[in-house]
């Protein structure tokens, strides 16, 4: 771990962020000319005190999971992710698989869009990132760990996953996952982290061994359906989703699908500077 350099690199990213990249208002009494120490805390989800110390040289090796969401605060593109990597003295992700840290460029899509929901996943339906808007939809699913990161296995071993999906909709939805899920394993023939996910899903559901058997294939792009919020209630969603050229990554944009639900997005956007959802509200991808 080269402990200078890696401080160098930190504080000299920080510094060269606009406040307008990730959706804080530069207004004119600001001082900082790049981010603060306490927003980048925030945006990586770690204390304050930590970003400090990594920046003055004093910290303890960072894991390779904070090391990813110093990445994803900082925009680093896929070059500078790696070069953190190394300076902290980890392996970078692998080009040959599908990584677990979203790519710079999707990130940067994500803060562009605003205050429409968006969020990238893995083909496996991990979520990778979210933006704020997506936060205040969903809740923050990037915290499920094991093989509750994957939208197909908390569908189908966890009730509470199915409840904000009206039950007309459940079955087709529930084959939407599989077939996309075929499709994922078909594209990663030989792929252990492929292969194990199936082989415990169909130990664990007998449903989910219903739908395989019956190789349903399809890649989801465009979709429209029905989310039942805690908070709002009924929202009917656009859900489009715009795939990596190596199909490894998808950022999945919401949209509203008529006048009621854009009135309760708006309403849950004003709610939400006062209260964050306590947990993952379960998946919004389409």
């Amino acid at each position: 771990m080269r402990r200078d350099q890696l401080a160098d690199f930190l504080r000299r990213r920080r510094e060269a962020m606009r406040p307008a990249e990730v959706g804080i208002a530069d207004g004119p009494r600001r001082r900082t000319s790049g981010l603060r120490r306490e927003e980048v805390a925030t945006l990586a989800g770690m204390s304050v005190d930590y970003v400090v110390r990594l920046e003055q040289g004093r910290s303890s090796q960072p894991s390779v999971q904070l090391l990813g969401a110093l990445a994803r605060a900082l925009r680093l593109s896929d070059d500078e992710r790696d070069h953190l990597f190394h300076l902290a003295g980890h392996r970078p992700p692998p080009a040959d698989a599908v990584a677990r840290l979203a790519r710079a460029g999707l990130i940067r899509m994500l803060d562009l869009l605003g205050d429409t929901p968006a969020l990238v996943l893995s083909d496996l339906g991990e979520v990778l990132a979210q933006n704020r808007a997506a936060l205040l939809l969903a809740g923050d699913l990037t915290l499920f760990s094991g093989d509750r990161r994957y939208a197909a296995y908390r569908w189908f071993t966890d009730p509470a996953a199915r409840a904000v999906t009206p039950p007309e909709e459940q079955e087709r939805y529930a084959r939407r996952l599989v077939a996309d899920l075929r499709a994922a394993a078909g594209r990663r023939t030989g792929d252990s982290t492929v292969a194990g996910l199936v082989d415990r899903l169909q130990a664990a559901s007998a449903d989910f061994r219903r739908i395989w058997t019956e190789h349903e294939v399809a890649v989801r792009r465009a979709e429209r359906k029905t989310l039942l919020h805690p908070r709002v209630g009924r929202l009917l969603l656009d859900c489009e989703t715009l795939v990596t050229p190596d199909q490894g990554q998808q950022l999945v944009v919401l949209t509203p699908a008529d006048a009621e639900t854009r009135e309760r997005l708006e309403l849950l956007r004003v709610v939400g500077v006062e209260e964050f959802p306590t947990g993952p509200v379960p998946d919004t991808r389409p």
